[in-house]
């Protein structure tokens, strides 16, 4: 039995507006929902999509090689700086966009040291983290801190000696995209430490300068 066919006119008019009320309330309250659903569900698709477009633009290996100039800088009072040219190489594993495990490797040489007519080498051998911004488009900036050993060898007059030092460079330099598989770095700047024995005055500090110039192919 419907209980609303007893009820006087007045009271059916008010029963039925507010059923209307409560229905219209309702299917737009469902409505809003669902078209809040639809806008997160697109914005989460738009997110994951960029995320993945940017994650197929990192490569996982990048192998940079081209020529370095160091200036060495020796701690015993009345020796000067002088120059080194060479090259040096390095492999970044890019561990996702922004951190990278890397090996560094450099020869740097000097015919004539301070116009002595001694021979010299130095060669570093380096590992670390470095850090890249990847959200310039064809630039990525980057810093890294590497840690390893230096080995100097010299030659004058038929006599030779060598020594191995702890070396490590602070530093950072930038890359420019040219393809998906290649980037040039125009410079490459790091200070450049090694603890070599000096002369007389056992281990000292070597403050030194490094830039580096190259290319670097992306896989």
């Amino acid at each position: 039995m419907r209980i609303a066919a007893y009820l006087p006119e007045a009271h059916r008019e008010t029963r039925g507006r507010a059923w209307c009320i409560a229905v219209c309330a309702e299917t737009k309250f469902t409505g809003g929902f669902m078209k809040w659903k639809l806008v997160v569900s697109l914005l989460a698709v738009m997110a994951l999509s960029g995320v993945s477009a940017h994650a197929q633009d990192t490569p996982k290996v990048d192998i940079f090689a081209g020529y370095s100039y160091v200036r060495e800088n020796p701690s015993t009072a009345g020796v000067g700086s002088f120059s080194l040219n060479g090259g040096s190489a390095s492999i970044a594993y890019n561990a996702n966009s922004w951190l990278s495990g890397v090996a560094d490797f450099g020869g740097y040489h000097s015919g004539n040291i301070l116009k002595t007519g001694a021979d010299g080498t130095l060669s570093t051998y380096l590992f670390g983290p470095r850090v890249s911004y990847r959200h310039f488009g064809h630039i990525t900036p980057f810093g890294e801190v590497l840690f390893g050993v230096a080995h100097a060898s010299a030659s004058i007059g038929g006599g030779t000696a060598s020594d191995n030092a702890f070396a490590m460079t602070v530093g950072g330099g930038v890359d420019y995209k040219l393809t998906n598989r290649l980037a040039i770095r125009p410079v490459k700047v790091d200070y450049l430490m090694s603890r070599f024995s000096e002369t007389g005055t056992g281990t000292n500090t070597q403050n030194n300068l490094r830039v580096s110039t190259g290319i670097v192919f992306r896989f």
